[in-house]
């Protein structure tokens, strides 16, 4: 478990699923980051035992509710990512849900992550990425002090299109 001033990064919890569904069956919150809105709190529940059970892949929760409002986590080369990394790198990933964008949680974590991978597990490279037009998250990027690297056109996302994707870094040096 990670705590930040308002939130709360713990793993995911099968409990976690009808929060889940309620958010991420947006179309507006799955869409812009490349994967499809959840069909039902079964398609959600799925979702937690598999995509969200890897060791540093979190439920972003706000303290005032305890409610899960979202997701972020640092993914690794042996994982599913879309930075070409190195062993000791790694791919930092989120999303909020709608009624919370805005409001600085989604950087709050990300910070959160860097002082994890780079304190705690001697990463020496973070990774982040969005897609072209996903103007939030590449606000994400920028205010956590990620430095533009690249551009790949012509990505596949998950939703099976092609897109242009915008990779941003952070070295341990310049953490």
């Amino acid at each position: 478990m990670i705590e930040t001033e308002r939130l709360i990064l713990r793993h995911w919890r099968d409990d976690d699923a009808e929060t889940l569904y309620k958010y991420a069956s947006d179309p507006e919150v799955g869409h812009p980051a490349g994967w499809p809105p959840h069909t039902s709190v079964e398609n959600s529940l799925e979702v937690i035992r598999t995509v969200f059970n890897a060791p540093e892949v979190y439920a972003v929760v706000l303290k005032s509710t305890r409610e899960p409002i979202g997701c972020c986590g640092i993914m690794f080369s042996e994982s599913l990512h879309s930075a070409d990394m190195r062993p000791t790198e790694g791919e930092i990933g989120y999303w909020i849900a709608k009624p919370y964008w805005g409001l600085g949680l989604i950087p709050e974590s990300v910070r959160a992550l860097l002082h994890r991978g780079f304190d705690d597990l001697d990463i020496s490279t973070m990774w982040c990425g969005y897609y072209d037009g996903n103007d939030k998250s590449k606000r994400v990027c920028e205010k956590c002090g990620f430095r533009f690297h690249h551009t790949n056109p012509d990505v596949v996302s998950p939703l099976g299109d092609k897109r242009t994707e915008h990779i941003y870094v952070m070295t341990k040096d310049d953490f």
